[in-house]
């Protein structure tokens, strides 16, 4: 039967991370708590002035091999687990010369941080921390009797919680760190064992697990894509720039729609390499509805706005090179939720500060597109997990399956129209006209939809610039997976289309390429496909 009210007489202190160890001795000082550590943790104790008995000292063994073996002992661990309350566990305890421990304090061996510093092999290996999650997760099955902190921010509370109960703990705390210390441990586990499963290129393990801890920052949101569903942002171990490991610079709290569209923006900028010219992309509902590159970024933002500029109002701007004056000064004429970059100058920071609710990241850094990571949905009873979509066609790996070959000019925008249409909902058609799109057909169930709503957008777009003709007139079009009929081809001809890059390998190809050689239109097959669900 647990005890509510559990008495500390006896405290175990081993910690990585140092921070505010010393206050918390300091506060367990006033209750006449005895103090063991081991290693690094008792040396910082005793150079202190706080009277701490080693682990090696109470089991009677040393630290051995290189640390590796400190508190794998009965006299740790019997007094985690023993039950207070039962007899037997109490005369094994006085046979076996085991005193209880009351209270555990463990953070654990930095491995995440050796995975995002891209460590050494050796490295990664040494910083596994096994006494650790052993003695914590000792200590968690026993929480009716112990009380175990394996976060230095849950300090404050312990010290609150022993201070209004003159030295004891309640069953209801316990059980909330007891809850997070196995939290933590599986956390640890499935970045140490991810990890392996990469190194070892195993596809599918057999026991697969994904942990995080709670986004500092944004952490619990005010709710999910609507409000009766309960969200969170988590940072996992995973060493990738983007919008779980950006500074918010600025503006509202941001909500998980927020998060959604700005990690696609982002994902979709850091496709186009910032030596070869600034690129912006405008997100809306985790679509495109405008990409390009510019000469510079002001250009490239004016070029992606001028594709659907009714869409880009309220939508998430992601940029591939630091904010300057111009792009800063352009972007805030409409209302734009979210923007993200690797960094801003000063002055584009002083014009965007004027905005007070818009959200500004800024992520040091872009993600490698070609970087293998794992991506993972929840389906009903279990996980759907597949690798992020790093696919990617050199431009000499095209094979051209037409009369003509697309021209220098057309073979930059169908490169440039594949790229962007990786990230747009299936079924995908991309015009591109001079590395900018002009319209994008998303989510469509007919292929022929896609192209005719990409199209129509395009339209929409000529009328209110009073452009003579849509800028698909000329434009390429890239399509993420193959033409089941020739009827999708021929909305993009009619559109104004003069080359195509598709993945090919439908048992129609042949009438295809024959309907584009008829138009005398350019196509190139990639023997790739960009399906995005």
């Amino acid at each position: 039967m647990a005890t509510d009210i559990v008495r500390i007489g006896r405290a175990l202190l081993s910690v990585s991370d140092k921070t505010g160890l010393l206050d918390l001795a300091r506060a367990l000082e006033p209750f006449g708590v005895d103090l063991l550590s081991t290693g690094g943790t008792a040396a910082a104790l005793n150079a202190a002035g706080f009277a701490v008995v080693d682990v090696a000292q109470m089991t009677g063994f040393p630290e051995m091999m290189d640390g590796r073996v400190k508190t794998l002992h009965p006299r740790v661990h019997g007094g985690l687990l023993a039950i207070r309350s039962d007899p037997a566990h109490q005369a094994a305890m006085i046979v076996n010369g085991i005193a209880p421990i009351d209270l555990l304090v463990v953070n654990l061996y930095p491995f995440e941080d050796t995975l995002k510093r891209g460590a050494p092999f050796e490295d990664r290996v040494e910083n596994i921390d096994i006494g650790g999650p052993t003695m914590i997760r000792s200590a968690a099955k026993n929480h009716d009797d112990v009380v175990v902190i394996v976060d230095v921010n849950d300090y404050p509370a312990l010290i609150d919680e022993l201070q209004r109960g003159d030295g004891t703990t309640s069953l209801a705390f316990r059980r909330r760190l007891a809850q997070k210390a196995f939290a933590r441990t599986a956390t640890y586990d499935s970045a140490i064992s991810n990890w392996l499963a990469r190194e070892t290129h195993e596809p599918a393990p057999k026991w697969r697990a994904f942990g995080g801890v709670l986004h500092p920052s944004f952490g619990a949101l005010r709710y999910g894509e609507n409000p009766q569903q309960r969200a969170a942002l988590y940072l996992t171990a995973e060493a990738r720039a983007g919008v779980a490991t950006a500074r918010q610079m600025q503006g509202k709290e941001l909500s998980y729609n927020n998060i959604n569209d700005t990690d696609a923006a982002y994902e979709l900028v850091a496709e186009f390499d910032p030596a070869e010219g600034p690129a912006a992309a405008i997100i809306k509902h985790a679509n495109p509805c405008g990409v390009a590159i510019g000469a510079s970024l002001l250009e490239a933002y004016e070029k992606a706005l001028s594709s659907d500029p009714v869409s880009a109002f309220g939508g998430v701007v992601a940029l591939n090179r630091k904010i300057d004056v111009a792009s800063a000064r352009k972007i805030v004429e409409i209302f734009t939720e979210v923007i993200i970059a690797p960094d801003a100058d000063d002055e584009a920071l002083a014009i965007l500060a004027a905005k007070k609710n818009l959200r500004l990241l800024l992520a040091g850094s872009l993600p490698d597109p070609r970087a293998p990571s794992p991506a993972v949905r929840s389906v009903a009873g279990g996980l759907l997990v597949q690798d992020r979509d790093n696919g990617a066609i050199e431009e000499g790996a095209l094979k051209v399956v037409t009369k003509r070959s697309p021209s220098s000019r057309e073979m930059a925008d169908l490169t440039f129209a594949w790229a962007v249409a990786k990230h747009v909902k299936s079924n995908a058609i991309v015009y591109a006209r001079d590395r900018a799109t002009v319209g994008l057909g998303a989510g469509q169930m007919s292929r022929v939809d896609s192209a005719r709503l990409a199209a129509r957008k395009a339209e929409e777009a000529a009328e209110m610039a009073g452009w003579p003709e849509p800028l698909t007139r000329g434009s390429v079009v890239a399509s993420d997976a193959f033409f089941p009929f020739a009827d999708g081809l021929v909305a993009t001809i009619e559109a104004g289309a003069t080359a195509v890059i598709q993945p090919g390998g439908s048992v129609r190809d042949a009438e295809v390429i024959a309907v584009a050689d008829e138009a005398d239109v350019a196509m190139v097959f990639t023997g790739m496909r960009h399906f995005r669900h």
